[in-house]
């Protein structure tokens, strides 16, 4: 895998006061973010204007998350040997066209496809990204750079989401895609004009990386996360017509809710992030079982508007405090390849999301009522929590053989 290095100039300094790349890879972020999630809040919208089902409109979700899942490690390949700038302005044209793609979609088949196009760039897109942003500042601040890049994704789920969802509902929902093509146009110019234009690469074999798939420990981490996404999108995949036909609000209400689960989930990775640090695996737990028992609790507030907002947001806080652990694990128990490991653990969140949409499709359509779709949640929920203690469970048994022998 190509791992950038930038060597910071006299000329290149004034990147450190006024992060201008940094915020040109945040825009992106935030328009690729929207365009992953919006649909969730158009899937009525959607199913109504292309005569679908509400289920078959929820496969646009893993249709976008299959495409991340398949498309990062062979866009990442096919990218290894392009100039990083001319990479990422690859990839965001990729979104662009993708983009155009679902808001002239004449059908449900065109804009399945489409869905797929724009994925593939997603994956790609934030494993560079990161590694770039590293890059642009001091050693010491390349945590902060990193995570103003992914301020883009964050404040796509408290902005661009609802914005999003409270436009495709008043206009229709393919104005939301012409808005988020406008963003990524915009994404486009900014890394044009803001990137440097040398960024130099250190070149590593890709394919080699891929050794690390042979650690156990390695393929537990990346089955949690498939889990634990799945958990989410097994329910939150359907939560417009859960709020509008089982909570009782009305669309307007739904988009604030959504933009209070935003606000959640910002916190969470916050909240995350600092709690992995501190102590990782037990974290890690509690996370989880955190989860099962706030979508247990959300069976029941889902009939009662106050409470049922109140669930969702502290949903919002978990589904995302999980994820800074996992993606330290990853890292962690694959040290010999980091880059491709993190890259295949979004693949692996994205692989939960198109299971947990598929699942929960598949509930709906066996005849199941959507006040059923949180206790599919709390099963997949629970099969992550058993598969983090038994990998808690033989890390440790490892140590044990290690400090005996």
């Amino acid at each position: 895998m190509l791992i950038p290095t930038m060597r910071t100039s006299r000329a290149d300094a004034s990147s450190l006061t006024m992060p201008l790349p940094l915020l040109a890879l945040a825009v992106a972020a935030f328009g690729i973010g929207t365009t992953e999630f919006v649909i969730m809040g158009l899937l009525p919208d959607v199913a109504r204007d292309l005569s679908v089902s509400i289920p078959a409109a929820g496969m646009l979700v893993s249709a976008y998350a299959l495409g991340v899942t398949i498309g990062a490690p062979i866009v990442a390949i096919a990218v290894a040997n392009l100039p990083r700038k001319k990479a990422l302005l690859s990839l965001i044209g990729v979104f662009i066209v993708g983009n155009v793609l679902c808001a002239t979609a004449p059908g449900y088949a065109v804009l399945m496809a489409a869905r797929i196009v724009t994925a593939f760039c997603h994956g790609a897109f934030f494993g560079i990204g990161s590694v770039v942003a590293a890059g642009l500042v001091a050693p010491n601040r390349r945590a902060q750079a990193i995570a103003l890049m992914f301020t883009g994704l964050t404040l796509a789920n408290v902005l661009g989401v609802p914005l999003g969802t409270a436009l495709g509902q008043a206009v229709g929902w393919r104005a939301t895609f012409w808005a988020v093509t406008v963003i990524g146009v915009l994404a486009a110019i900014a890394l044009a004009v803001c990137l440097p234009a040398k960024i130099e690469m250190q070149k590593a074999s890709l394919l080699r990386e891929f050794g690390v798939l042979k650690n156990p420990q390695v393929l537990m981490v990346l089955a949690i996360s498939v889990l634990a996404s799945a958990s989410l999108f097994s329910t939150f995949t359907y939560i417009t017509p859960i709020l509008e036909d089982v909570t009782g609000l009305t669309p307007h209400a739904v988009t604030l809710v959504l933009l209070l689960f935003g606000l959640g989930l910002t916190v969470g990775s916050t909240l995350g992030g600092k709690l992995a640090d501190w102590r990782l695996m037990p974290s890690l737990v509690t996370f989880l079982f955190a989860i099962v028992m706030i979508l247990t609790i959300f069976a029941g507030t889902m009939h009662a508007r106050i409470p049922a907002m109140i669930t969702i947001f502290v949903w919002g806080v978990l589904a995302f405090a999980i994820v800074p652990p996992l993606q330290i694990l990853i890292v962690d128990r694959a040290s010999r390849a980091p880059n491709l490991a993190s890259t295949l653990n979004q693949g692996a969140f994205n692989l939960g999301n198109a299971t947990g949409a598929w699942l929960g499709g598949l509930s709906i359509g066996a005849g199941a009522p959507l006040t059923r779709l949180p206790w599919v949640g709390v099963a997949i929920a629970i099969g992550a929590l058993l598969l983090t203690l038994w990998s808690v469970l033989i890390e440790r048994r490892t140590q044990r053989m290690a400090v005996s022998g």
